[in-house]
């Protein structure tokens, strides 16, 4: 897949984005998604939070690194962060830490087609109020058998509006902070909570209409039939813990 290339223009909208990437322990950011979001517009900021040590006391702040990204010429700004493991601490603590009025929270093993940057300015630009998320795709690093799971996320995306995290949440900034960020005391499932957390504070759950990829090695390695099986399993088991009022800040 190549880098996206876009124009200034086109882009403008997303000069207020924060774009936060968590870095789970031992993983790293994918070359071609750095080089991707290289073409992100100049006031735009991308957040990459990194982690190596276990869990501190909830509340115990990130610890800003050295920059080891450096900024493109008119391009966005780059900043790392070092934060307790956990990606809801992770994402919160680069939320935290930009400046955007609009935060675009991506893995970092996501790649964009060519018309996510531009689908997202779009977005940006129409202020629609609720979270935005793409249609995910994925890369071929996975068994054949990953169609159907293009079509199952569709399915649970478009239908019964949920999302997962890996198709690229996108929101304000004063929705996010309303219901309350990534619950830090969720270890897993904790972008299925936020989206659940949204519909109940009244915000639509919004299809920005473009491709977003990511890895399906996990896929290959664990066995599609088994994957495909657990993860089913835990968004059931998910949808019926979230669901529920006290789950629900």
């Amino acid at each position: 897949m190549d880098a996206v290339v876009e124009t200034d223009a086109v882009l403008a909208p997303l000069a207020g984005l924060t774009v936060v990437v968590p870095v789970g322990p031992g993983d790293k950011l994918s070359p071609l998604l750095r080089e991707q979001l290289t073409q992100l517009p100049r006031g735009a900021q991308v957040i990459v939070v990194e982690c190596d040590a276990p869990p501190r006391p909830q509340g115990q702040s990130a610890e800003p690194r050295s920059l080891a990204l450096a900024d493109p010429p008119g391009g966005p700004r780059w900043q790392v962060l070092h934060s307790p493991a956990g990606r809801s601490l992770q994402q919160n603590a680069g939320a935290a830490a930009g400046d955007g009025q609009w935060l675009w929270f991506l893995h970092a093993d996501a790649a964009l087609a060519p018309e996510t940057l531009r689908a997202l300015a779009r977005f940006v630009a129409e202020g629609r109020p609720g979270l935005g998320y793409f249609d995910l795709r994925f890369l071929g690093d996975g068994p054949a058998l990953m169609r159907f799971n293009s079509v199952g996320v569709w399915l649970r995306s478009r239908v019964l509006r949920l999302p997962f995290g890996d198709q690229g949440f996108v929101l304000p900034r004063n929705l996010f902070t309303a219901v309350g960020g990534f619950d830090p005391a969720t270890l897993r499932g904790e972008d299925h909570q936020l989206v659940w957390r949204v519909r109940r504070a009244g915000a639509p759950i919004v299809s920005i209409g473009a491709r977003l990829y990511t890895s399906a090695r996990r896929y290959s390695s664990n066995g599609w039939a088994a994957t495909t099986a657990r993860h089913v399993g835990e968004t059931l088991r998910q949808a019926w813990r979230f669901s529920r009022p006290e789950h629900l800040r």
